[in-house]
């Protein structure tokens, strides 16, 4: 056996085993951002320096359905019909015919229901191509199911962050400057590098900080790759900024509100260009900080936290702004095609895994065109009828999929005004739409949309430009970004006999643009805290140091959030809209894991402070914080 280094920053250190003979040191990128000269001046000016070194460990994304696939090779048309689960198969299409060498078009990938994803399934996996390439070789099909021991040390995995970020603030609390070196652990093999760039231009966070300096490296290790993983590198550059804020108020004596209020960017300074780069679209933080605080009952803690102490029990509260990033594959595609028996198609590439695609899309569909949201079909995961889509990932899929559609509604209405003159026997200038029906103006001669549909079912007689009825495909670019935010707020009980805990009270104010689906969007959000806090409170990919074993290969080993855990949770909307896209979207789908770990560590800080904590590494467990306070007594 070779010697191994599994810890994220043992393996940047100049005498660790060296992982490919390639590159030597491991470090495979290493690149910087903002103003390096102009923050050694803001540092040498401040009055105040807070440093500190966080850790964001290693989870997996522990997938409801392993992942699987089935390769079959039709030896007559010499193509192979891949089904696997996936984030965009259309993606997949393409990187599958890339690894078997052939043309794209003799590869059909079907994806369809998905349990599960949240990043984990958006890299093409080795078996998705190998079970096609079995099939031609035996010439039957050929199925791959991942059992979960499996799944534990081979699925793609998140996180796994290591930075050292300082703070510079004069004597009023001003936020001169900041600084940050992030280290990003890929794995044995660079899968992606989402986590460490997406995290890179959101270092300063909610706060107007004029100037910065990051370096941003990514290392190789004796572990699984990593990839992106809901809210792909935010959660850890937030819980930087959030828990740097709460340590330079404690340790500087400031209120720890009042210095986030103090260096919040304001709704005058949008659009905000931050100090590395990113231009934020739009937002109201300070009114989501007021909102989630009346919402909380900030004023009312006081009696709590007494009324805990009186139950020999400690209370603590914790506090997190975040802004995230939401962009992804910038190209989408809608088809539409109304047929005569009263229904619609619509063929989209943003695939779901289960957040309601087929039911928000269809919304926006429907209510462009005036139909019942009912007579909408989406479709979705076949790559002979899907053609073009950039998958479900980095929050894209309302905006980029609602957008073209949208679009394609457009075209879709100027199209049918042409066909609607032709069976009114109307100029085409004289056809309105509205309410789902084509009429004539002035008149009471109206056409609904699937009548219309109807009375050119089997017309040959049509112009070429016509020929094809009530259909359109639309193409759409995007590559503007959008900066969801928002504030969470939490409340932890922990007994310092045991070290147990309970979180008593967790409530949110998101800004997700205009919300097409706000019961949807509320499910985003209790999930997206889930996903975060599981982080916080248990998961953990242990390795053991000495021989690169993982640690973490069953549920047995592996704490996942379970409901009895977590408290209702309050939740809210402050809905600014985008000013990047005709719906407003910006994104819902990845804001509450966002700020979940700086949230939660945060409270149990608070808590645990009058023992001389001044921070706890993730994840957070009953054991830790009884030596904690067994320490501190």
């Amino acid at each position: 056996p070779l010697a191994s280094v599994t810890d994220t920053a043992k393996a940047a250190q100049d005498d660790a085993p060296t992982i490919w003979n390639e590159v030597p040191g491991n470090i495979c990128v290493e690149t910087f951002f903002g103003d390096r000269d102009g923050t050694d001046a803001a540092f040498e000016a401040a009055d105040h320096v807070v440093d500190m070194e966080i850790f964001i460990d290693r989870v997996t994304g522990v997938p409801m359905e392993p992942r699987a696939a089935l390769g079959d090779y039709d030896v007559e048309t010499g193509r192979y019909t891949v089904y696997a689960g996936s984030g965009g198969s259309v993606r997949q299409k393409r990187e599958i015919a890339e690894v078997l060498g052939i043309e794209s078009d003799n590869v059909r990938v079907i994806s369809k229901d998905v349990g599960g994803n949240f990043g984990t399934r958006n890299r093409l996996y080795v078996e998705f191509p190998l079970v096609g390439w079995a099939s031609r070789i035996t010439g039957r099909p050929v199925k791959w199911t991942c059992q979960r021991s499996e799944s534990f040390v081979s699925d793609y995995q998140g996180r796994d962050l290591v930075t050292r970020v300082s703070l510079a603030l004069d004597s009023n609390g001003k936020f001169l400057g900041m600084r940050a070196d992030n280290l990003s652990n890929v794995g044995s093999r660079m899968v992606s590098l989402s986590p460490l760039s997406k995290g890179s231009g959101l270092i300063t966070g909610s706060y107007d900080i004029p100037v910065a300096h990051l370096r941003s490296r990514a290392v190789f290790s004796n572990t699984a790759p990593t990839n992106a993983y809901r809210s792909s590198g935010r959660p850890e550059v937030t819980f930087a900024i959030e828990r740097l804020i709460e340590t330079a108020a404690a340790e500087l004596g400031f209120d720890p509100i009042d210095l986030r209020r103090r260096n919040l960017v304001s709704s005058d300074q949008m659009p905000y260009p931050n100090a590395v780069g990113m231009t934020y679209d739009s937002g109201e933080y300070a009114k989501s900080m007021d909102m989630c605080m009346d919402l909380a009952d900030w004023e009312g803690f006081g009696a709590r936290k007494r009324d805990a102490e009186a139950r020999g029990k400690l209370l603590g509260r914790g506090f997190a702004n975040y802004v995230e990033s939401s962009i992804g594959t910038p190209r989408e595609q809608a088809e539409i095609h109304v047929r005569a028996d009263g229904h619609i198609d619509l063929v989209i590439g943003t695939q779901p895994s289960g957040q309601g695609h087929e039911t928000s899309f269809a919304q926006v569909a429907a209510e462009w065109l005036g139909v019942p949201v009912e007579t909408v079909t989406v479709i979705v995961g076949d790559t002979d009828v899907v053609k073009v889509g950039g998958g479900s990932h980095s929050g894209r899929s309302m905006r980029m999929a609602g957008t073209v559609i949208v679009k394609a509604a457009d075209e879709l209405i100027q199209k049918g005004r042409k066909l609607a003159a032709i069976i009114l026997e109307a100029a085409e200038t004289d056809i309105d739409f509205q309410d789902g029906k084509f009429s004539i103006a002035g008149t009471d001669r109206e056409l609904p949309l699937y009548d219309l549909a109807q009375a050119l079912d089997g017309r040959t007689d049509l112009p070429e430009d016509l020929s094809d009825g009530l259909s359109v495909i639309e193409d759409n670019v995007m590559e503007t970004p959008v900066f969801p935010n928002g504030c969470h707020i939490c409340e932890i009980e922990i007994d310092p006999g045991s070290g147990a805990y309970d979180i008593v009270r967790y409530t949110t104010v998101d800004d997700v643009g205009r919300a097409i689906n706000p019961l949807i969007v509320d499910g985003q959000t209790h999930g997206g805290i889930v996903q975060g806090a599981g982080e916080a409170l248990g998961e953990l990919c242990a390795m053991d140091p000495e021989s690169g074993q993982p640690l973490a290969g069953s549920f047995m080993d592996y704490h996942m959030p379970r409901a009895d855990e977590y408290p209702s949770f309050r939740t809210a909307l402050n809905e600014v809209p985008s000013p990047t896209n005709p719906l407003g979207v910006k994104a819902g789908g990845e804001g509450g894991t966002t700020p979940a770990l700086a949230v939660l560590v945060n409270g149990f800080v608070d808590a645990l402070r009058p023992y001389g904590v001044r921070d706890i590494r993730m994840p957070v467990t009953p054991q830790k914080l009884w030596e904690l306070i067994q320490a501190g007594s």
